[in-house]
């Protein structure tokens, strides 16, 4: 299919200007975090004189250290279970398709209809009932569940498109159940394992809500939770307020960058499959 040139020319414009809506934001804040502290910088100036010393300065206020440890421990508590959950949950719905099981993926269906906003007062009642409050697992817990309708969902896509063929041979050859998806189906949803996994991974590493409403010590938050304490206490100072900023969101923006290959040929190799 060959495009002409003014569809080229309307695409790439598009493009280009989709580029700057997502790269303006950062470019503003880097500037910004180079002006010196406690001042006011008016619109998209670059100093005169740069003050790189305003990202060592925000990362050791917002103790960033202490931070880090604390996003990797919450990530490695949510990501692998409910991949594993998810998994397990989307084969069951997705190819073995017990009974009833176009009711359950209604309630999963639903559940994608659910806001965070809507259960936090729920779950900080909760939380403070198990005693978790103040703690990672108050925001460990909440996350695998609330992210269990998109993961379970996303997954069920996936093995509801799987040739039913290489189940049926697996049968023929006498493997149960467990075999069938640990040996067969399972190497095969790497793609979409992959893809979820560095959602999964975002989103928890980005988590405000949860860690800043159930979680009061900012050394136990996720990054992105202790910017509200980083807030309250440099809330005039902008420049350091903006390096933070930028300091917190660094790690996402590695992780996108180094996986957004794989991320995005799983995208299209369920596209393809769909």
């Amino acid at each position: 299919m060959i495009a002409s040139r003014q569809e080229k020319w309307v695409g790439n414009s598009l493009l280009v200007l989709l580029m700057a809506v997502t790269i303006i934001p950062f470019l503003t804040l880097f500037v910004t975090a180079l002006h010196p502290a406690g001042t006011y910088p008016s619109g998209l100036e670059w100093p005169e004189e740069p003050h790189w010393e305003n990202f060592a300065a925000a990362f050791q206020s917002a103790k960033m250290g202490k931070l880090l440890l604390s996003s990797a421990l919450i990530v490695l508590g949510v990501v692998p279970v409910a991949l594993l959950i998810a998994t397990l949950a989307g084969f069951a719905l997705g190819h073995l398709r017990p009974p009833g099981h176009r009711w359950i993926f209604l309630t999963f269906l639903l559940g994608l209809t659910l806001p965070f906003q809507g259960v936090i007062v729920p779950l900080y009642y909760q939380m403070r009932e198990f005693g978790l409050l103040n703690t990672r697992w108050a925001i460990i817990l909440p996350l695998i569940g609330l992210y269990m309708p998109f993961a379970v969902m996303w997954m069920r896509a996936h093995f509801v498109n799987m040739p039913t063929d290489l189940s049926e041979a697996a049968r023929m050859d006498g493997a149960n159940t467990w075999s069938l998806f640990t040996k067969i189906h399972l190497p095969l949803s790497m793609p979409a394992l992959s893809s979820l996994a560095i959602l999964l991974f975002l989103w928890t590493w980005n988590q405000f809500l949860l860690a800043v409403v159930l979680v009061d010590d900012s050394t136990k938050r996720t990054m992105a939770g202790a910017l509200g304490a980083f807030q309250g206490q440099y809330g005039t100072d902008i420049p350091l307020l903006c390096a933070g900023s930028i300091l917190i969101l660094t790690p996402t923006l590695i992780v996108f960058l180094v996986f957004q290959r794989q991320f995005v040929s799983a995208l299209l190799q369920g596209a393809i499959k769909g």
